[in-house]
């Protein structure tokens, strides 16, 4: 099974081509999400990219945690699980005294 890895301070010019030639000097990617703000469009500046197996997720952190790609210093670890957040109710109303 695969290893999601999560990679931050991307610069907003990353392009998923950039990570896919990147990351295929570790081994096999079975998926790359680059993520995007939903109103703009604009990169938000991270990503994540999954690994064929765990030892290519391994050598992908070691080798590019650090690497400087497009002027900036890469984060690249093992994704965690989204947390959960509440619901919360809303806001912009405007409260009645």
């Amino acid at each position: 099974m695969g290893k999601k890895l999560y990679v931050g301070n991307l610069s907003y010019n990353t392009n998923e081509q950039q990570l896919r030639d990147l990351f295929s000097q570790a081994g096999e990617i079975t998926e790359i999400a680059l993520i995007n703000d939903k109103y703009t469009g604009q990169s938000k500046g991270f990503g994540f990219v999954e690994m064929a197996t765990d030892a290519e997720a391994q050598d992908a952190i070691s080798r590019f945690n650090g690497y400087s790609l497009d002027g900036r210093d890469l984060t690249v670890n093992e994704a965690r699980p989204r947390e959960e957040r509440p619901r919360t109710g809303g806001g912009g109303g405007r409260g009645r005294y």
